[in-house]
């Protein structure tokens, strides 16, 4: 007896595995994404594709290493991808400012902080939002990016000086309250 294939020829095992995988990781990968572009339409679209090419090669793919950082890989090179197609610049639809902003941070911080990492070099910001958003190591970092971790080094170096520089000395991100209960 042959295992069950599915479309593309993954077994229902594969088919599994990659289901859990993405149910941990999309999370993530959207605010990823949307750290990266700042509009959570185009982060959904950069995702999908992502996963699309993730499951079209999970056969091969779920047997690396680090698969986080490859799967930052294919994300990061689908948002540079995204950026050099011309309809990228074409406004599909106006924004709704109707809609209040969810409850959480100051809308103002994080508008600042968004177009801030908005002003930075494409690489600057994937160097940044891979290192502290998504909280990878220099070398994850590297490893996802495709480069050197001199370069990731660098990069950080130049885009945290570009950011004091953008947000200036009166920006100060406000503190997150703290439940003494939790501990959080």
């Amino acid at each position: 007896m042959t295992p069950e294939k599915g479309a593309i020829g993954l077994s229902t095992e594969e088919d599994r595995e990659y289901v859990e995988y993405v149910s941990a990781a999309f999370d993530r990968l959207r605010r990823t994404a949307y750290l990266l572009c700042g509009d959570g339409h185009r982060a959904d679209d950069i995702v999908q594709a992502t996963l699309v090419s993730l499951y079209l090669h999970w056969k091969r793919v779920r047997k690396v290493e680090n698969l986080d950082g490859y799967v930052h890989r294919i994300l990061v090179r689908r948002y540079i991808d995204e950026r050099r197609t011309a309809w990228a610049k074409v406004l599909l639809a106006w924004r709704d400012t109707s809609v209040p902003a969810p409850a959480g941070r100051s809308v103002e911080d994080t508008h600042a902080v968004s177009d801030a990492l908005a002003a930075l070099t494409r690489g600057q910001r994937a160097v940044l939002v891979l290192r502290y958003f998504c909280d990878m190591s220099v070398q994850e970092t590297a490893t996802a990016l495709g480069c050197s971790a001199g370069t990731v080094k660098s990069q950080t170096a130049r885009g945290l000086a570009a950011l004091r520089d953008l947000l200036g000395e009166e920006w100060q991100p406000r503190a997150v309250t703290t439940d003494s209960r939790s501990g959080r």
